[in-house]
């Protein structure tokens, strides 16, 4: 059994402001505890140099939101790896549902920008799940399925060596709704399983989030699942305190 080091992600979407992001960080650094936890902050772009600034010899990771499938060229308005890496980002996520039903990124897509990512030396959170329709049919596993081994195909189980997946029932983003910690173990199971036909020891050393409305008094429960190893926080990561007892919980 790997000793995975649990990882709790800020994903602050499109949020924030100079004095937001600013008060954020000043709170993250001064409560967090010591050890025990990863953490990491998935800032909007645009801010991304601020707070490379204020996490300045902190222990926080930095991350962006989301990165270009491209390399640098003529690509008008998007950001490449290495420009993230320019400025401090050693993370990146990719493929969240957002991304997926709101800009339609494909299985496809998602795959290349892994691919480029992880070439450029970033390290990746990939994100999977169902939509609520898919999971009253049935088809969970088939979804997850289909997603994680898009990416197998094209980058190659080791690619994942020291990647991070993030399992994000789409029902449950924003809406309130959660999902069991029994539901959330069985998914992150089949993931494991799943990186498992390909490669054991990577996916016992795989840490694999659950994202999708974590909040401070639900973490605990979520967290004590044995395959869940943090969380992909939204709403919550906008909250000081909120944040900060997640961490505490997954800690």
């Amino acid at each position: 059994m790997s000793n995975r080091q649990p990882l709790v992600a800020a994903n602050w979407k499109m949020n924030g402001s100079r004095e937001s992001v600013a008060a954020l960080l000043d709170g993250f650094r001064q409560g967090l505890p010591a050890d025990g936890v990863d953490v990491l902050v998935c800032a909007p772009s645009i801010y991304i140099p601020l707070a490379a600034d204020e996490l300045a010899g902190s222990n926080i990771g930095l991350g962006a939101q989301t990165v270009s499938e491209y390399a640098n060229g003529a690509y008008t308005g998007e950001i490449s790896a290495d420009m993230l890496k320019d400025y401090g980002c050693r993370y990146v996520i990719i493929g969240h549902s957002e991304r997926r039903h709101i800009f339609a990124e494909t299985n496809e897509t998602v795959a290349n920008k892994f691919c480029h990512a992880r070439e450029q030396g970033l390290e990746v959170i990939l994100c999977l799940g169902e939509r609520l329709e898919e999971r009253e049919a049935g088809m969970t596993e088939q979804v997850l399925s289909e997603q994680l081994e898009a990416v197998i195909a094209r980058a190659g189980i080791a690619a994942f060596d020291g990647a991070v997946i993030a399992y994000e029932p789409v029902w449950a983003i924003g809406t309130g709704l959660t999902a069991t910690p029994e539901q959330a173990q069985a998914a992150h199971s089949f993931i494991r399983l799943q990186v498992a036909r390909h490669d054991d020891r990577i996916a016992d050393e795989l840490r694999i989030l659950y994202g999708g409305s974590v909040k401070a008094d639900n973490a605990a429960g979520l967290f004590a699942m044995a395959d869940v190893d943090g969380g992909l926080i939204g709403g919550a990561s906008l909250k000081v305190d909120d944040f900060l007892a997640i961490c505490r919980a997954a800690g």
